[in-house]
């Protein structure tokens, strides 16, 4: 017999599945109830707005990127840097959908703060690993370190790096990890 699964996390996996089918612009509260079994308005008497459906799917891509990025790895912490930086474009790659969804704040913005808390502790890392080796300064060097990967993330799903004949992104990150540390 299988374990039964509750129509909220029914929904929510459902809204992953097309998420990552799909992509982000058809994602609808019609399309998951429909992927689900459900009529169109039973996702409503759980997630009032069709905002907070899709923050707790945000929710299921946070903690699999946390599992991502908080795999510690051994080394000084540089090299765990480029390890994290690493696994954040992984996960670009992997999961284009989530990855734009995770980082939409316009939409999520009114979901409450369980988003952010799953979220702001991502960005510590990297500010804690920094802060290893430039304390006064960390979160201003993370902040411009995250941005950099960020920008390599995007720049790679629209492929604009490779219309710059780059597609091997291991020196770039080493090189963009190295500049925000020396």
């Amino acid at each position: 017999m299988l374990p039964y699964v509750s129509l909220p996390d029914r929904l929510v996996q459902a809204g992953v599945e097309l998420l990552e089918e799909d992509g982000l612009a058809d994602l609808t509260l019609r399309a998951i109830a429909r992927r689900t079994g459900v009529s169109h308005g039973a996702p409503r008497r759980y997630f009032p707005t069709h905002d907070a459906l899709l923050a707790a799917i945000a929710a299921t891509g946070l903690q699999d990127l946390a599992a991502r990025l908080g795999t510690p790895t051994d080394g000084p912490p540089e090299e765990q840097l480029v390890v994290a930086a690493r696994n954040y474009l992984q996960f670009a790659a992997e999961r284009p959908g989530m990855f734009d969804l995770i980082f939409r704040h316009d939409l999520l913005a009114g979901a409450g703060g369980n988003l952010r808390a799953t979220s702001l502790p991502l960005f510590q890392n990297f500010v804690d690993l920094v802060a290893q080796l430039h304390p006064a300064d960390a979160a201003l060097r993370a902040t411009a370190l995250w941005t950099n990967i960020h920008g390599l993330a995007t720049l790679r799903a629209t492929n604009a790096l490779e219309l710059l004949g780059t597609t091997d992104l291991e020196p770039i990150i080493r090189y963009v990890v190295h500049s925000h540390l020396h």
